[in-house]
């Protein structure tokens, strides 16, 4: 009777160690599964998600950049101020970004909302060692079109041309966090 009891007794502690163990799996798998990289930068995402305002603007080094321009690519338009110093702080972040990601086709935009010469921002520029295009809003036109309301404040848009995103605020671009999801925005197709 001992025997037969304690055998029992494993039977139920194997079955009731695989169901917990199961339940493990199952919530680790679900919770990577649902993972939302918007979220997990903390970034506001639209209900409906709408076409980005089109832009033309002149770069720092001469031409233009344009959204019509930038067409099929995933975009991150940041606007900025050479005074702004949370600016200052995610520029970096932002360069190795886009260094890692450009070939896939990510394409940054920062707009310098500065309304003084190029020359200031141009000296930013070269401080910070940045190479993604830096366009110029000197009137603000872009910059109320895209109803900025503090710096930096920053938009994914999707390869389809609709916003994907709105950031206000710093963020660490160059954490796993934004790398997850800029990979997601590049998976999309148009």
């Amino acid at each position: 009777m001992r025997v037969r009891a304690t055998r029992h007794l494993a039977r139920y502690c194997r079955r009731f160690m695989l169901c917990a163990l199961g339940s493990v799996v199952i919530a680790a798998a679900t919770r990577f599964a649902v993972a939302d990289p918007f979220s997990e930068l903390g970034v506001d995402t639209p209900k409906v998600r709408v076409a980005a305002p089109p832009f033309s603007l002149n770069k720092l080094g001469g031409g233009e950049v344009s959204l019509k321009g930038l067409n099929g690519r995933v975009i991150l338009l940041n606007f900025w101020a050479t005074w702004c110093a949370p600016c200052r702080e995610e520029m970096p972040a932002m360069q190795r970004l886009w260094e890692r990601y450009r070939a896939q086709g990510l394409v940054i935009v920062a707009v310098a909302t500065d309304k003084g010469d190029r020359k200031s921002v141009a000296a930013f520029v070269d401080k910070l060692a940045l190479s993604y295009p830096i366009a110029l809003d000197p009137q603000g036109s872009v910059r109320n079109r895209y109803e900025v309301v503090g710096l930096p404040m920053s938009y994914l848009i999707g390869r389809d041309g609709k916003i994907s995103a709105r950031v206000i605020g710093i963020r660490t671009w160059d954490s796993p966090q934004a790398y997850a999801l800029v990979e997601h925005l590049l998976r999309e197709t148009q």
